[in-house]
């Protein structure tokens, strides 16, 4: 088995909301030393979302952190979701910050994610600030 094979059984799962088989599967790649990509991560993150795993899908996101795997706009894209999922809002706008800190550009999605993490935490006050703050990143 190689990337890609491992890379399509894990959005095949993704898509199946079958984020324990996700996760098992992108071990077992790790366990067989094949190279993950951004994607690959991307998808594990997202099914760890979809079934309210925020906290493993942090834990791959450290993991790519740690293992200097690219982190971009997606891949923060996912980890701000996950958090937003698991009213995570602390979180959420700490991986918010990175993307400044980072260079990373934060896209609609992003601050889409974070406020969204806001709200289901009663939040208002960050939510407006996030807000704010995109209006002003259109202007520049």
């Amino acid at each position: 088995a190689n990337t890609i094979t491992f890379s399509a059984a894990i959005s095949a799962c993704e898509k199946g909301c079958a984020w324990e088989k996700a996760l098992q599967l992108f071990r077992l790649m790790l366990q067989k030393d094949v190279d993950s990509s951004t994607i690959t991560c991307s998808s594990v993150m997202s099914a760890c979302e979809k079934g309210g795993q925020w906290e493993h899908a942090l834990g791959i996101f450290s993991w790519m952190a740690q293992s200097r795997v690219e982190l971009d706009t997606i891949i923060f894209n996912a980890a701000v979701i996950a958090c937003s999922m698991g009213s995570r809002w602390e979180h959420a706008l700490q991986l918010f910050s990175l993307t400044v800190q980072d260079m990373v550009s934060s896209n609609i999605i992003t601050f889409g994610a974070a406020i969204s993490a806001c709200e289901r935490s009663a939040e208002w006050e960050k939510a407006l600030q996030l807000v704010s703050l995109m209006a002003q990143s259109k202007e520049e």
